[in-house]
C-alpha cells in the first residue's frame, strides 16, 4: 500500500454496502490492525472524513486519499507528501492539485499561485476547460487531503455546523466504528470541498506532479484498461465485465459495462452523465443501488 512508508495507522472508512471490497484488498495485501469505521449509509466526503478526524487525536495529521485512485508512488509522491504535511503541521488545510494534461471536464479546478489557492471551480464546460490549460494556473482538483484531525474539526464546525454536529451525533452513537442509520440520515450529505475547502482561509495547495487517475469515470476506467492490455475494436469500443462475443456496429469510442443484474451502454466522452443515470435510479428506489 503506497501510503505505508507514509503514515503510522490506517483508517478505513467506507459505507456498509462496499466495505467487505476493502476488507478483501486489505486481506489480499496482508495489512491488519487498522481501524474500520462503517457508515450506515453514504453521507459524501465531508462526513465520511470527520468520521475519521473524530477516530483520531486532535494533532494527528491525516492524509486522506480516496480508494479509486491510480497513483504512481515514487520520488514525486513523496515529495508531494513531505510537503503537504509540513503544512499540515503548520495548521493549513492542504488539497493536492494534479497538473492537467488534457482539458478535462468530469474534475474541478484549482486556480492557484505558488501554494496558495485563488479559488475553487466546478466541472467546466469544454471552452473553460481549454481556456483553464492555456492560462497555465489551474491544477485539476484530485481529491486528496492532508491536515490535522483538530482542524478539519474546527473549521467545519465553524463552516459548516449542522454537518459537524450531526456527525459527532451519528459517531457517538456508533458502537465499534459502525453507525447506525437513524442518527446518519439525519447527516447533510456534503462534499468537503463544498462544506470546509471553499470556505476556509487555511488552505493551501501541494502540486502534484505524480502521475495520478481518478477512477471515478469510465472514461477514466476505460484508459486504464486500455493501457493494461485490455481489448478494443477497430473503432475504439471497449467491453467490460463479460466474455461474451459483442459486435458494436456504426459506433465509435463506447464503452458496454455488463453486470450480473444491469447493461451500461455509453460513448466514452458522455462519462460524466452516468450520475444522472444514479440519481434518477437513487429518486426512484431502484433495487439496482440498494
Amino acid at each position: 500500500m503506497r501510503n505505508s512508508n507514509y503514515a503510522d495507522e490506517l483508517i478505513v472508512v467506507g459505507n456498509s454496502e462496499n466495505q467487505h471490497l476493502s476488507v478483501e484488498a486489505l486481506e489480499k495485501l496482508d495489512i491488519k490492525g487498522y481501524k474500520s469505521i462503517v457508515e450506515a449509509t453514504p453521507r459524501n466526503t465531508a462526513p465520511a472524513i470527520a468520521f475519521a478526524a473524530f477516530a483520531a487525536q486532535a494533532e494527528d495529521i491525516l492524509l486522506v486519499t480516496p480508494a479509486d485512485h491510480i497513483i504512481e508512488d515514487g520520488e514525486e509522491y513523496k515529495k508531494a507528501i513531505r510537503n503537504a504535511v509540513q503544512l499540515a503541521a503548520e495548521n493549513f488545510l492542504v488539497t493536492f492539485g494534479v497538473h492537467p494534461t488534457k482539458p478535462e471536464t468530469g474534475y474541478g479546478y484549482i486556480e492557484f499561485k505558488e501554494d496558495n489557492v485563488l479559488s475553487f471551480r466546478e466541472k467546466p464546460d469544454k471552452e473553460t476547460a481549454d481556456t483553464f490549460l492555456k492560462t497555465g494556473n489551474f491544477l485539476w482538483n484530485s481529491g486528496m487531503f492532508c491536515f490535522k484531525a483538530g482542524i478539519y474539526l474546527e473549521e467545519l464546525k465553524k463552516y459548516s455546523p449542522q454537518v459537524y454536529q450531526k456527525s459527532l451525533q451519528a459517531w457517538e452513537k456508533a458502537e465499534n466504528g459502525k453507525l447506525e442509520l437513524e442518527t446518519s440520515l439525519q447527516i447533510p450529505a456534503i462534499s468537503v470541498d463544498y462544506a470546509v475547502m471553499e470556505k476556509s482561509d487555511k488552505i493551501k495547495v501541494v502540486k502534484a506532479d505524480f502521475e495520478w487517475s481518478d477512477m471515478g469515470s469510465f472514461e477514466a476506467v476505460y484508459d486504464y484498461l486500455k493501457e493494461q492490455g485490455q481489448p478494443v475494436d477497430q473503432n475504439g469500443n471497449m467491453q467490460i465485465g463479460s466474455k461474451k462475443f459483442t459486435a458494436f456496429a456504426g459506433l465509435q469510442n463506447c464503452i458496454l459495462v455488463e453486470t450480473e443484474d444491469a447493461n451500461l451502454v455509453l460513448a466514452k466522452e458522455a462519462s460524466q452523465d452516468v450520475k444522472q443515470i444514479y440519481q434518477e435510479l437513487e429518486q426512484n428506489n431502484s433495487n439496482l443501488i440498494n
